[in-house]
């Protein structure tokens, strides 16, 4: 099987949170200036694309982006498709997980246009964090900019998840992935001191076994 990109590109023109940094990327450096080679600079936010969050990026107090375990970003992985359900509460995960799952990406509602800012997207609930780690969840992915509403100031989902040991990814492209059983690698830059950081996330789904 092969993998299958499910990240955001990196463009110029790729949205961001109101306020925050846009992405930039500019060759400082040309081949005909240098004699030898181009050279690129990018200026970005952390929270930039298809990212993850570190503790400290809700929490001041917070693990940073070196201080988390990477094999939380390589393994087995289950994609469900929540997209009829206005939040992610514990009611609408029962729908379609009720096996224990060490990683879980969530497709929902929202179509995946990287150009495209949402002024509304469907939070992760309290008892939506609860129930995922009853099953044992470890990392969740949204196809959204944030596991809470766009609007949101106490991040009740992300303190939620916080609460579990819960890491989070973001921004994942799911529209034409099938809800299933596949393989996931989403790491993070080792940027020391980071609040989050872009990652390129792949996955495989997983072959089916005849026994």
């Amino acid at each position: 099987m092969s993998w299958i990109d499910i990240s955001q590109p990196l463009t110029n023109d790729i949205a961001h949170w109101p306020e925050d940094q846009p992405f930039v990327y500019e060759t400082t450096i040309t081949k005909e200036n240098s004699g030898s080679v181009n050279i690129g600079r990018i200026t970005t936010s952390t929270h930039i694309g298809t990212h993850v969050d570190a503790p400290f990026h809700y929490d001041s107090s917070g693990r940073r982006i070196l201080d988390l375990d990477i094999n939380r970003y390589i393994g087995d992985c289950q994609v469900i498709d929540l997209s009829e359900f206005d939040t992610l509460s514990a009611e609408a995960f029962k729908n379609k997980l009720t096996k224990p799952a060490e990683r879980v990406l969530i497709k929902t509602s929202l179509r995946n246009n990287p150009k495209y800012f949402p002024e509304n997207v469907p939070g992760i609930t309290s008892d939506g964090a609860d129930y995922l780690n009853t099953l044992g969840v470890k990392l969740v992915g949204v196809d959204t900019p944030s596991v809470d509403d766009i609007s949101s100031k106490d991040l009740q989902g992300h303190h939620a998840l916080y609460h579990h040991d819960i890491y989070i990814l973001e921004n994942v492209m799911l529209d034409s992935i099938e809800p299933g059983n596949y393989e996931l690698i989403a790491l993070p830059l080792a940027i020391a001191e980071a609040d989050g950081s872009p990652v390129r996330a792949v996955i495989r789904r997983k072959e089916v076994s005849h026994g």
